[in-house]
């Protein structure tokens, strides 16, 4: 079956896709308007308590950590679901991954009113948080270096004084981390740490033990802040030194963004694991499928939901 193979009305400009790969970021797109996501965010509020349906609602996944509850609700949310084949999204992303695209993985990324922000990160193989250190996706020819596609759309506004997204612009091409390596998970960690002056986690865990030299630290006179209106949406690679601001409290509303994650058909998705271990909970993966948002799937390495 194909896909969403018409007219790509919203692929990537020449220099937009050349600014792409120069700096591992583009955006932000607008998706909706900050009125139409509120009215979205408004009907999502109901259904998202609802984890009836959820493919990751057993107790320990709930129970265990801010994440790993928020992950795939696009399998029992048709809204969510859209959202991943929006053509303003995937034609782009076709632009820099070409016309077979998977999407494997979305997750919510809540920051309420005096919440810490994210610590910076890299991920190759999303293997970083896993508890077996399995990779989560394998790309094709033995690859070492990889990355998925996220596109974080703001579901609020994000600012800096609610923690909007950091970037380190040309920082994709080079892991400053090594996933093989442990990281503890603490639950009290959360919210509790602070690195050079700023409060700054990653939901239990401290991402500097992953460091490929332990006494580097990201050249952070770089960093540019990702602000954007709720509706507007960013794309990049997962190998982009990224992070996230505390958010100040000096606003009583959380900050909100949705992360779909997208990868070529040839990408294998979690080839050694059926279970998710991460953030201290755990989830089994049976029900899992990735989802063909254009294209074709002729590799068959993954379990495909195909859209009629």
């Amino acid at each position: 079956m194909n896909i969403n193979t018409g007219e790509k009305k919203y692929a990537l400009s020449d220099s937009e896709l050349e600014q792409f790969h120069k700096q591992g970021f583009i955006g932000p797109f607008t998706l909706a308007s900050p009125v139409e996501m509120d009215e979205l965010l408004k009907t999502l509020r109901k259904k998202l308590f609802n984890t009836k349906n959820a493919i990751y609602s057993t107790k320990k996944a709930v129970s265990g950590g801010t994440n790993l509850a928020n992950y795939d609700r696009h399998f029992d949310i048709n809204l969510l679901s859209e959202l991943t084949k929006r053509p303003e999204i995937v034609n782009r992303v076709n632009s820099i991954l070409g016309s077979d695209v998977l999407c494997w993985r979305t997750e919510f990324f809540p920051k309420y009113p005096g919440d810490e922000g994210t610590d910076w990160h890299q991920a190759s193989n999303f293997a970083n948080v896993a508890g077996d250190k399995k990779p989560q996706i394998v790309w094709p020819n033995g690859s070492d270096f990889g990355g998925t596609i996220t596109v974080w759309t703001a579901m609020t506004d994000s600012t800096i004084e609610n923690g909007c997204l950091q970037f380190i612009p040309g920082t994709h091409t080079q892991m400053n981390y090594d996933e093989t390596k442990d990281m503890n998970y603490d639950a009290d960690m959360i919210n509790n740490a602070e690195k050079d002056g700023i409060r700054r986690g990653f939901f239990g865990y401290d991402y500097r033990q992953l460091q490929i030299d332990p006494d580097w630290k990201p050249d952070e006179s770089k960093a540019e802040p990702m602000v954007m209106k709720a509706g507007q949406f960013i794309i990049f690679w997962s190998t982009l030194m990224h992070a996230s601001y505390p958010h100040s409290g000096q606003s009583e509303s959380m900050r909100l963004g949705f992360a779909k994650r997208y990868v070529p058909t040839s990408v294998q998705v979690y080839p050694f694991s059926r279970e998710l271990k991460e953030f201290g909970g755990e989830a089994s993966l049976i029900n899992h499928k990735c989802v063909l948002v254009s294209g074709q799937d002729s590799y068959k390495h993954n379990v495909v939901e195909e859209p009629a």
